[in-house]
């Protein structure tokens, strides 16, 4: 896993041309710092040489397509070059997106990169640009949580449009609060800056923040880091944010430092850039002005073909870009499945023991009541459950009360992917279980929602884990007029006269996870309607997707 560079991207809360100006302050200030004492006074639209062996490129864009601004240091060394790169950039109304890359370039295809530590270039720029990730700020030292904090916190812990992980350290008990995070907090998550969010919980909020995040706690001097996309009541979810214990922090520092690291150095590097970043065009540096426009063209045609060479160079490095980027989404979206298959196993092996366990429990009281044989007889198993998502749509029309509207190509297509048979059973549970509570509501049994039903089932009917059930979409989708369309389905004119609704209720097929299918589903049960699928199908678009 490639943790070798340092990559930091964030949105600046001040306007572009603000930001441009902070950055180039911030830039120049730290090219003065020593060791550097590189000529600040160079700077100008181009290539300049601002010390031997030293190099910064600059340039600009302003167009309908919004604007950016670059500035490239290549520092050579007798290892090779270090190279850092400053990109601010703004389309449309959206805000300044800022990036900053360090990286080392060795002389030699044979000679392993250095690592890049995080730059003190970096904790300069957040502490000017009001630097935000969603709904955090992204500071250079860790902010404090107090009682009133915990709230707001967990909204960004669950925001969709999160990209950074959040790392949130606790105090173990009877130590001196102010103590802890001076001499121990803060020197391990130092290396983190603009990589997290960075937190500590005071001793005060401890309580009320593990409340309310049952299954993601972090308690006794532990620090957890909690990955993008948070799902608070998904017991299996807590998994995926991992814990460093105080016994490691404190008995092995500088491991625990480099251990707490990993993750958010990793994420930054193989998670794909913002759309905004990834459209900047590879940067070519410019002849600085001085070289006119009859000179360029003498140059051409006097070197023809060298030209082309580096034409095709061009060409060549902006088609390696583009499989570059491809191959990132694609390690992204297979880590995310992963993730997933590992929170899947997790829960239904839990649910497995809990049925084991009854099981057990009941043969034990028919060994009591005399009746051996009937606690040990085989069960004759019941018909095989769908095979293949083709399977389940045929079937559905032999449910008188669930109604399937929507589209059979798309839910088709799920059949070609690799959790395919994994998605079909649980698909097919979720519908078995809308099944009994469409006839439970028609019987007069039912007077809840489904989400209700399946938090307090009746014996012997079917029924789904209550937390794979949505009862509403986010009002970030429900406002934008795209994203509602692709949750609007058909329906029935008795239904609706205008033939269709937007179905924001949904059951998570799989786990909290934008790779996992959905069923949306408009529950008219209680009005004797039924249950109306309008979808089956891919993870619709939102924020994360």
């Amino acid at each position: 896993m490639d943790t070798r560079r340092y990559r930091m991207v964030v949105t600046s809360g001040l306007d572009y041309v603000g930001t441009g100006a902070l950055v180039d302050d911030r830039l120049r200030s730290w090219l003065k710092e020593p060791p550097k004492t590189y000529d600040i006074e160079a700077f100008a639209e181009g290539r300049n040489e601002i010390a031997r062996g030293v190099t910064l490129d600059h340039d600009s864009a302003t167009g309908t397509s919004g604007a950016y601004g670059r500035w490239r240091l290549r520092e050579t060394t007798p290892d090779g070059t270090w190279q850092t790169t400053v990109l601010i950039r703004q389309t449309g109304a959206g805000p300044t997106w800022v990036q900053l890359d360090v990286e080392h370039l060795p002389d030699r295809p044979d000679v392993f990169p250095t690592p890049a530590k995080t730059p003190r270039l970096a904790g300069s720029l957040l502490d000017v640009l009001r630097a935000r990730d969603g709904l955090a700020d992204v500071t250079r030292m860790p902010q404090v949580i107090e009682v009133d904090d915990v709230h707001s916190v967990i909204d960004e812990l669950c925001d969709e449009k999160r990209r950074l992980p959040v790392v949130v350290a606790s105090t173990p008990h009877g130590v001196d609060f102010d103590a802890w995070l001076e001499r121990t907090v803060d020197p391990l998550v130092r290396p983190l800056a603009g990589l997290a969010i960075l937190y500590v919980l005071a001793p005060e909020a401890e309580p009320y923040f593990n409340r309310a995040l049952e299954y993601h706690q972090v308690f006794a001097g532990g620090i957890r880091t909690y990955l993008p996309g948070v799902d608070p009541a998904w017991a299996a979810d807590g998994q995926r944010h991992r814990v460093l214990s105080r016994r490691t922090i404190t008995e092995t520092p500088h491991r625990a430092r480099g251990l707490l690291a990993q993750l958010p150095q990793r994420l930054a590097i193989q998670a794909p850039l913002p759309p905004e970043l990834d459209s900047v065009p590879v940067l070519r540096a410019r002849t600085k002005e001085g070289v006119g426009t009859s000179e360029l063209e003498r140059l051409r045609d006097e070197n023809h073909a060298l030209f082309e060479i580096l034409e095709e160079a061009g060409r060549e490095q902006r088609a390696r870009a583009d499989e570059i980027r491809g191959l990132k989404r694609e390690l992204h979206e297979t880590q995310q499945g992963e993730s997933m298959l590992v929170g899947e196993y997790d829960e239904q092996y839990r649910e497995l023991h809990g049925v084991k366990a009854q099981l057990l429990a009941v043969q034990k009281r028919l060994l009591i009541l005399n009746a051996a044989e009937a606690a040990y007889t085989p069960v004759e198993p019941g018909p095989p459950g769908p095979a293949s998502f083709a399977e389940i749509l045929d079937r559905i029309a032999d449910m008188p009360r669930v109604h399937f509207t929507g589209s059979r190509k798309v839910t088709l297509e799920l059949d070609d992917q690799a959790y395919g048979s994994s998605w079909g059973r649980m698909t097919w549970d979720a519908l078995l279980a809308l099944q009994d509570y469409a006839d439970a509501a028609a019987d007069g049994e039912a007077t809840r929602d489904f989400k209700q039903w399946c938090e307090d089932v009746p014996e012997g009917k079917h029924s789904i884990s209550p937390r794979k059930i949505i009862r509403d979409e986010s009002k970030s989708v429900k406002t934008k007029a795209d994203w509602r369309k692709e949750r609007t389905f058909p329906v029935p004119e008795h239904i609706d006269p205008a033939r269709k609704l937007f179905m924001g209720a949904h059951v998570r097929i799989g786990g909290g996870n934008t790779i996992a299918p959905r069923l949306h589903y408009y529950d008219g049960a209680c009005a004797t309607h039924g249950i109306f699928i309008g979808y089956i199908g891919p993870h619709l678009t939102n924020t994360l997707t």
